[in-house]
């Protein structure tokens, strides 16, 4: 940041940045840091640190409601989303796509149609069924896994065509450790660390479990096994009856693949 924000000011820019997640808008927590600079008489705080709403974020509920998780971590991490998931990735390096888990108030585990994943970015279903014609259908998660989600982006469209009023209240001194702090700005003339949270909206949703369409594919004995045993190595402090509600998911899974059924489809309830 540093580096960036420098070379920005060398060439006479004011600047902006703000980390935003899109939970304001989907039920996907995803935190992205968008960077706003300009040398014309618009003050790029007036873009992108006009808006803040406070958040209706809910308390994990194994019972009520959906659980979003990162099933290929469980030992420094898990990306535990109440109501919603976790940020969707790219994929590994080779490819292969490893969209977040969903653990259903009936116990059962699966990863979101494709289809879903899109909605989850803004993204109307099958916007990016295309890349099937031009390679592997693994493509369409690397797609939704590197886009800016829609909602955020059509946020900061509006406000650069119709700035809104920065409240200068809301500025402090950055942090003497050179730390950068979650939003700051620069006015021409000093640099601020600025008071605002990561939601500019907060739009209405449905429960997780209503928000998915299809049918998501249920997570493999494989996958629930290997992320169990990571579990029980780690340090981490889980919620109370999440990884019972796995081992019961992995014994299913283990039922049906003893009965050599190689794939069902869990509906989202």
């Amino acid at each position: 940041m540093r580096l960036l924000v420098e070379a920005f000011e060398e060439r006479g820019y004011r600047w902006a940045y703000r980390v935003v997640n899109s939970l304001s808008f989907l039920p996907q927590r995803r935190e992205r840091v968008f960077f706003v600079a300009t040398t014309t008489d618009v003050d790029p705080a007036s873009v992108i640190l006009a808006d803040e709403a406070e958040p209706c974020l809910v308390e994990t509920d194994l019972e009520a409601r959906a659980h979003g998780f990162y099933w290929t971590e469980g030992v420094r991490g898990l990306g535990w989303a109440p109501d919603a998931i976790p940020t969707l990735k790219n994929g590994s390096t080779v490819g292969i796509a490893s969209p977040p888990a969903i653990l259903l108030p009936s116990g059962h585990a699966i990863t979101p149609d494709i289809r879903d994943a899109e909605r989850f970015q803004g993204f109307p279903e099958n916007w990016t069924l295309p890349a099937e014609q031009a390679g592997r259908a693994s493509l369409r998660w690397s797609l939704i896994g590197n886009a800016i989600s829609v909602p955020v982006a059509r946020w900061i469209g509006r406000r650069l065509a119709r700035p809104g009023t920065y409240d200068p209240k809301r500025d402090g001194a950055l942090a003497a450790d050179g730390r950068w702090p979650k939003a700051a700005r620069f006015d021409g003339k000093a640099r601020y660390a600025v008071s605002i949270n990561a939601y500019p909206e907060w739009k209405e949703r449905p429960a997780l479990t209503s928000f998915l369409r299809y049918d998501g594919k249920p997570l493999s004995a494989r996958a629930t096994r290997g992320f169990l045993g990571r579990t029980e190595r780690a340090s981490l402090r889980f919620a109370d009856g999440f990884q019972d509600r796995l081992r019961g998911h992995l014994h299913r899974m283990e039922r049906l693949e003893r009965g050599n059924v190689a794939e069902f489809a869990v509906a989202a309830e």
